[in-house]
């Protein structure tokens, strides 16, 4: 049995941490490496940074900034690292493994191009490729999108998805709800259980915590391997720490503490 994580995600646009709701209206949150240090210091089990901005449609991709973010963490924090944002190639995914990324998290290309998470999972390993999933509930239906969520894909089936990629190679599914993110009010548990059933890989529940009971909710009622957060670590004085405290004493099963 797989022992939870507890995971921060750090939302980065031009080299600084940004946090909205619904994939719109982001704000500064800070500076990614000095949070990093603190992530680092707080027991978190992971760190995920996606770099939005290269996730939207039409924008063309400059890496210099998310480069030199990850070459700094990578020297102070002492956990995994998964970084992801605009990953469409095989090259993308070496170069980022090669400066300092444990794991490398793919998301509209995992779509677009059919080979290229078996690639990558050959040319790095599947324990180092994630694949994100942006899921959005329209007319009561589970609708994949891409592009930072600004793409309705109606013709991609999230349970054929999800197979697919777990056939391809992916080592671990990010399950991201639209329309949780950044509420704060729980994750979407019918989302999470959908997503269980069709895998036996890790999922990575995201979009949505704003209390530890969340968390508990989310291993423990819909059987999940990891909660990431980022709302609830950034606005207020909750931390990866306290979580896994919490998360102890109800009895879950954590990786670290």
């Amino acid at each position: 049995m797989l022992k939870a994580r507890v995971i921060p995600v750090l939302l980065l646009r031009d080299g600084r941490m940004v946090k909205g709701r619904q994939f719109k209206d982001f704000r500064d949150t800070g500076d990614p490496v000095s949070a990093s240090k603190v992530y680092n210091h707080q027991d978190a089990d992971e760190l995920v940074f996606i770099d939005i901005e290269a996730s939207r449609a039409g924008v063309r991709k400059n890496r210099a900034a998310l480069y030199r973010i990850i070459e700094k963490v990578s020297v102070v924090c002492f956990m995994p690292l998964c970084v992801g944002g605009g990953v469409d190639s095989v090259d993308d995914v070496i170069r980022l493994i090669r400066i300092g990324a444990d794991k490398v998290l793919i998301n509209t290309a995992a779509f677009e191009d059919p080979c290229l998470v078996y690639e990558a999972s050959m040319a790095v390993g599947p324990q180092s490729i994630v694949v994100g999933i942006d899921v959005k509930k329209i007319d009561g239906r589970y609708l994949v999108h891409t592009h930072c969520g600004q793409v309705p894909r109606p013709e991609l089936d999230l349970v054929s998805c999800v197979r697919r990629m777990e056939a391809s190679g992916a080592g671990e599914i990010l399950i991201n709800s639209i329309d949780r993110d950044g509420m704060m009010e729980g994750y979407d548990l019918e989302l999470l259980k959908q997503v269980r059933v069709q895998t036996g890989l890790p999922v990575i529940a995201c979009g949505g915590a704003g209390h530890f009971r969340h968390l508990y909710e989310a291993l423990m009622g819909a059987k999940v391997d990891a909660v990431a957060c980022a709302s609830m670590f950034h606005f207020g004085d909750n931390n990866p720490l306290r979580a896994k405290a919490f998360l102890k004493n109800k009895g879950v099963l954590l990786k670290k503490i």
